[in-house]
């Protein structure tokens, strides 16, 4: 990183002139551990999955969505099949847990841990081999796509209820109240949202989740789609992959990864801060700075993938941008003393 920022200054520019793009090239080359970082084969992991907390009414769309959209996305129809497509990305679309059996499709990975969670507000989400589970087929998945040729994952998600459940990890893991971190998810009117913080509430007192034990965080309140994500974030950071983390869920799934292993911070890019309650405060408590705030509050990837654009060129300045001597620019004048 320091050989990355030393050729920076030699770039022609002034100093510092392009701002996040020059911090961003220049974590790019520590964790590629090359000081010309190179962006050529990108792909998002985009994981689905039904929550069994949508029996309480927390969300404006019925479950049923989370199958039409993986059906969409294999289609090539949804945003992030379009944002994927600008960014010259692939997606890899994984069943981690969908409540119902998918019809096969060579694009799909089924991967399904079960047919969604157990309601958390009545007990927890899942088994601690679950859990585990997930984690284990984020790991499988990264190393399947390392094989293939991978240099920056982007992650994404679907999945009915996966806010709520991102809400519950948020309020453990950051300590803050549960009405600050609860957002509209899919759109809710006020009388809903004030069910919502009520039902994850409801959720942290039926299951006590310990913010000392991530994993049990995970089994208590999380989600497949969830778990999975924390499993692609430590298996690109081991294979020295910068991994494009999306908005809340993915924040969620970041702040267990990170729980589990603090130097995984170091590896992971905030795209944006979404519009969801409780993303610029989970952020924040990871230390993480968003390149982009669109108010956007899609998930599935979409913010991820103009992350991975912005990576892209960051990359691409420093291999292709002349330096002073190089192009026979004048540097900057020094004052005389």
């Amino acid at each position: 990183m320091a050989e990355a920022q030393a050729r920076q200054n030699m770039l022609t520019k002034p100093q510092g002139s392009l701002g996040r793009l020059e911090e961003l090239a220049i974590q790019l080359a520590g964790i590629q551990g090359k000081l010309i970082p190179q962006i050529r084969h990108k792909a998002i992991i985009t994981m689905a999955s039904d929550h069994g907390v949508v029996a309480e009414g927390v969300s404006a769309f019925p479950q049923e969505v989370t199958i039409q959209m993986v059906y969409n996305f294999l289609r090539g129809g949804a945003g992030i099949n379009v944002v994927a497509r600008q960014v010259g990305a692939r997606i890899i679309v994984v069943d981690m847990g969908v409540a119902a059996e998918l019809e096969p499709n060579p694009q799909l990975l089924s991967r399904k841990v079960a047919f969604g969670t157990q309601n958390m507000s009545l007990g927890p989400a899942m088994t601690k081999e679950q859990a585990v589970k997930a984690m284990e087929t984020g790991i499988e998945v990264v190393a399947s796509e390392v094989a293939r040729g991978l240099d920056i994952v982007g992650t994404g998600d679907m999945g009915i209820g996966n806010t709520t459940a991102s809400s519950a990890i948020c309020a453990v893991m950051t300590g803050k109240p549960v009405a600050e971190v609860t957002g509209r998810g899919t759109g809710i009117a006020d009388k809903q949202l004030t069910h919502k913080v009520e039902v994850v509430s409801r959720a942290l007192a039926v299951n006590h989740p310990d913010p000392k034990q991530p994993l049990d965080v995970l089994v208590k309140v999380g989600g497949f789609e969830i778990g999975g994500l924390v499993g692609v974030m430590l298996a690109a950071a081991a294979h020295r992959i910068p991994v494009v983390i999306d908005g809340f869920i993915s924040g969620a799934a970041a702040l267990i990864a990170t729980a589990l292993s603090p130097r995984l911070k170091d590896f992971l890019i905030s795209a944006h801060v979404s519009a969801e309650a409780g993303h610029q405060l989970l952020l924040n408590y990871l230390g993480l700075r968003p390149l982009l705030n669109l108010e956007m509050r899609l998930g599935e990837g979409t913010g991820a993938a103009l992350g991975i654009f912005l990576a892209e060129a960051a990359a691409r300045i420093m291999a292709e941008m002349s330096t002073f001597g190089e192009a026979g620019v004048s540097e900057r004048n020094e004052p005389q003393s």
